[in-house]
């Protein structure tokens, strides 16, 4: 279903094929403008980067994506659970996820190692920043929920896609973040575990009723691979940040 355009001038995940009336994608840290340490494609404002670099950068990727830079609405990102539908450009400080109705508005979210998601629904859209408090506070399946709301849609219809993140094979986290987890979400791994954000992500949008065909997963580690993902777990308060949008077509 995805696929990582490596040659482009802006590296992207792309959708084989997007869905009817969509644009999505996920970004790379490759294909920007940033100094090191945040080269070359950073995207996040709450890092020490130049603004004016995180700026162009995002506007390279909306260039790309053929959308709109004036309408593009962004979640302050607080790990939590909660989902805003908005309307229009804006930055919604208190919550972690979005959704919309609105053709031509572009939804963005942005991530390191935490694990994003965009759904798609008949006649809306959403994208969601989970990390593993979201994950654990129910944010896969709460956004799930605010889509099928605004759209009067069935988790049936719903196809939630998952993007790149911390994988098992680099996420080492102690107890008190492993017991939040049912076990099958995690391994042992010496005196820590291992945990699968996106296993954990999955398994909440099946027991809500999306079906196993629906649910795409890039399978890319943020943290294995530093020539192309940013990590906050890798490279501390140094790591840039990535973007995953959605928008239904104007």
């Amino acid at each position: 279903m995805w696929t990582l355009d490596a040659r482009a001038e802006v590296p992207l995940w792309r959708p084989q094929h997007d869905a009817p009336g969509t644009r999505m994608a996920f970004t790379t840290r490759r294909g920007g403008t940033s100094a090191p340490p945040y080269h070359s494609l950073n995207v996040g404002r709450s890092t020490a980067d130049r603004a004016e670099s995180v700026d162009a950068n995002r506007r390279r990727v909306l260039a790309a994506l053929e959308l709109d830079p004036r309408r593009v609405a962004t979640a302050g990102q607080v790990h939590g659970a909660t989902t805003i539908e908005v309307r229009e450009p804006v930055h919604a400080p208190a919550c972690d996820a979005l959704v919309t109705r609105e053709r031509g508005l572009t939804l963005a979210v942005t991530t390191a190692d935490c694990l994003p998601l965009i759904y798609v629904a008949p006649g809306a859209v959403a994208v969601a920043h989970s990390g593993w408090r979201g994950t654990a506070a129910g944010m896969p399946r709460a956004a799930l929920g605010a889509i099928c709301a605004a759209g009067s849609a069935d988790p049936a219809s719903v196809s939630v896609h998952l993007g790149p993140c911390i994988r098992p094979c680099c996420y080492e986290v102690g107890l008190e973040v492993a017991s939040r987890f049912d076990p099958a979400f995690f391994r042992a791994s010496g005196e820590r575990w291992r945990l699968d954000l996106a296993a954990a992500a999955r398994a909440q949008l099946l027991d809500a009723g999306v079906p196993d065909r629906s649910i795409f997963d890039t399978g890319a580690c943020t943290a294995c691979e530093s020539a192309w993902y940013f990590s906050y777990r890798r490279d501390g308060s140094h790591s840039g940040r990535h973007w995953a949008l959605v928008s239904i077509a104007a």
